[in-house]
């Protein structure tokens, strides 16, 4: 992942890359069940991403995409849709093993659209946030940061 900016240093981005790191790793299981046609063992890790996911997306939309929507509004708007589109398909795993036939597959494209969306923030928005966001909106990102925590522990399926 990004390593050439520098923005990792600041703990608020070092910790959204780890999310990051662990969601991919995650993704690559998803991928071996889904070859594997073990559509419980997917739903088993779509929960668990939703667990990592569901902090950081709260760091993101509520402490560094408002940070930077004036400046780059179409696209903090277009990242916040992108979760929304992920979030449905992983809901779906909630409470269980989805019934729907289409499932898997759907859950390997909006996987594939996370790892796209990865990308974007690490390679675009993390280095962007580094540049322009002040101090006292890193501030923010930070308390965002303790009041919802992180779920980088694997949660109980």
């Amino acid at each position: 992942m990004c390593e050439y900016c520098g923005c990792q240093s600041l703990t608020a981005i070092d910790d959204l890359t780890r999310e990051h790191d662990a969601v991919v790793d995650l993704i690559s299981h998803v991928r071996d069940a889904h070859r594997a046609g073990d559509t419980g063992l997917m739903a088993r890790l779509a929960r668990r991403i939703g667990a990592v996911l569901e902090p950081h997306t709260q760091v993101e939309e509520h402490g560094l995409f408002p940070a930077l929507a004036d400046e780059f509004p179409g696209q903090m708007a277009a990242l916040e849709a992108e979760h929304r589109l992920v979030e449905a398909v992983l809901e779906e795993a909630a409470a269980g093993t989805p019934r729907d036939v289409t499932w898997p597959d759907r859950l390997i494209r909006a996987l594939d659209l996370l790892r796209e969306h990865i990308l974007k923030e690490q390679d675009g928005v993390f280095p962007a946030a580094l540049a322009a966001l002040s101090t006292e909106q890193w501030e923010e990102v930070e308390a965002v940061r303790a009041r919802v925590g992180t779920r980088m522990e694997q949660p109980a399926d």
